[in-house]
């Protein structure tokens, strides 16, 4: 059996196993055989499209998985309040829809599918199952399996839903005068009016960037958290590393030395090789600071404060409290009112009810305790409103009085 002693010794000579000749082209002639990390001609990039947003996004990134949850299910938790006209309805068959919308479902996962299909595609489908004329059933419609179909005026007319091998086709203005059975929610894209463009997609870079430096991290643990080195040559008699013997040495030390299970292992060096350590500055390298870089930018592009979640660094809300307040005023219950919005009047046209209106009671969130208190307290003190005007300010109608 050869041993890596002899294998050494066999590089320095040529293949009859004399010392190879001086060559003064095309050799190894001293100086130093670099093994350092993998080099491309140019940034690598992940796919686009929404299957590769779902991976390499939600499911295989922290950050953009903790924004989505954290949108997602703070907008599903948001309490929400029919209107008749001005006045509160607390019992109706849409209510009850929203509460258990299908047999899968409750209403908070709905609201959370919902959600979490806006921000990783721009875009949300919602069908109805009607019976008797009346929705029964609610569905939200992945978007992989939605493309929207333009009429010849350009405008979005109707969506082609695939389910395996079985294709339908939804108007998105309705059949012969009744209402849509499907529902498009879509948020701003600048230069596609049938698609969403997503916050995800705006991030893209930032998450190859922090997807990248994790990979990179696992990498050097996995060999041992060593730097890179170099295998310096220096040539004695005249001899020198033929082009042959220098792929040689390279294949081995990568076959050998390379990875988890073989860190660690000595490296016998002889015939003029010397192994000298790499070491990266970290002006050069600032690998901590570019992966929280890239957590910040995910964040901000999902409007999720950095500091909710545990990335250092951002100093731009005072307290915990503050950059709570301003998740749900500034993302969350933007969100809510679009969504209440849409689904309540599509569902009232469903209904046949156009007066009924879909809300919410933002006094019983509870990341917004802190202003509510405020809010009641200069009420309190303000003795020139009257006690109708100040429920008015609250958001509730005049204090009946008994007959």
């Amino acid at each position: 059996m050869v041993g890596p002693v002899e294998r050494l010794r066999a590089w320095a000579r040529g293949p009859d196993g004399a010392r190879a000749p001086e060559r003064k082209e095309g050799g190894f002639h001293g100086g130093a055989l670099v093994f350092a990390g993998g080099q491309s001609d140019g940034a690598s990039w992940s796919e686009r499209g929404y299957v590769s947003a779902a991976r390499e996004g939600f499911m295989r990134n922290p950050v953009a998985y903790r924004c989505v949850r954290l949108v997602a299910e703070s907008t599903a938790a948001v309490p929400l309040i029919l209107y008749d006209g001005s006045q509160e309805v607390a019992e109706h068959p849409m209510l009850q829809l929203l509460r258990r919308p299908n047999g899968a479902q409750d209403g908070a996962a709905l609201v959370e599918a919902l959600c979490g299909h806006l921000l990783l595609s721009g875009a949300a489908h919602l069908e109805a199952v009607a019976l008797d004329g009346v929705p029964r059933l609610l569905h939200a419609l992945r978007p992989d399996t939605v493309r929207t179909i333009a009429g010849a005026d350009g405008w979005p007319t109707m969506v082609e839903v695939r389910h395996g091998e079985g294709v339908r086709r939804l108007a998105l203005d309705g059949d012969g005068g009744r209402p849509p059975r499907i529902l498009a929610i879509r948020l701003f894209h600048p230069l596609n009016g049938a698609d969403g463009f997503a916050p995800l997609e705006a991030a893209r870079t930032a998450l190859d960037l922090h997807n990248a430096a994790t990979r990179w991290n696992k990498a050097l643990l996995d060999n041992s958290a060593r730097p890179s080195g170099a295998l310096v040559y220096q040539p004695g008699d005249g001899s020198n590393l033929s082009p042959d013997q220098f792929d040689r040495l390279k294949s081995e030390l990568e076959s050998g030395y390379v990875g988890a299970a073989r860190a660690g292992r000595p490296m016998l060096l002889e015939g003029g090789l010397d192994w000298k350590t790499m070491a990266l500055s970290p002006r050069d390298m600032d690998f901590v600071e570019a992966r929280n870089g890239a957590a910040r930018d995910i964040a901000v592009a999902f409007g999720v404060p950095p500091m909710l979640l545990g990335i250092p660094g951002d100093a731009t809300y005072a307290n915990y409290a503050e950059a709570n307040r301003a998740l749900f005023r500034l993302t969350v219950l933007p969100l809510v009112a679009r969504l209440c919005a849409a689904v309540g009047d599509w569902l009232a046209a469903l209904y046949g009810e156009p007066a009924l209106r879909l809300g919410f009671d933002a006094d019983r969130i509870e990341g917004l305790a802190q202003e509510r208190e405020a809010l009641w307290r200069r009420l309190g003190g303000a003795e020139f409103l009257s006690e109708d005007e100040k429920r008015e300010a609250v958001g509730y109608g005049p204090r009946r009085t008994a007959r």
